[in-house]
């Protein structure tokens, strides 16, 4: 049963605090720093969360020492869980004028 898949993966420990750091994008190390999350969680979180489409890999940078590093950033606005009927998850997406705003403001800090 796919929501129950998703449910689990949002109760699982750092997945929400990951959740919410990603509104602007962030590498997993940078995740780990910042959340105090040990980095083999981290990816197994990032993993998770991208498996449901709530967590995208957004961009693959290069790094100061020439290093590709991935960036993510999450799908989703907001998550709602309902168990009045059924147990059901409603995920309302990141509109396109915010993802489009983030690149051009992305694309306007990197030059």
């Amino acid at each position: 049963m796919p929501t129950v898949d998703l449910l689990q993966t949002l109760g699982n420990k750092y997945s929400a605090e990951i959740l919410d750091a990603t509104d602007e994008p962030r590498s997993a190390q940078e995740l780990s720093d910042e959340l105090e999350i040990p980095i083999a969680t981290c990816y197994r979180r990032i993993d998770e969360l991208t498996e449901h489409d709530l967590l995208e890999l957004h961009d693959n940078i290069l790094s100061d020492d020439r290093r590709r590093i991935k960036v993510y950033r999450r799908n989703v606005e907001t998550v709602r869980v309902d168990f009045d009927d059924s147990l059901s998850v409603d995920m309302q997406e990141r509109s396109e004028v915010t993802n489009t705003l983030d690149e051009a403001w992305r694309t306007l800090s990197e030059g």
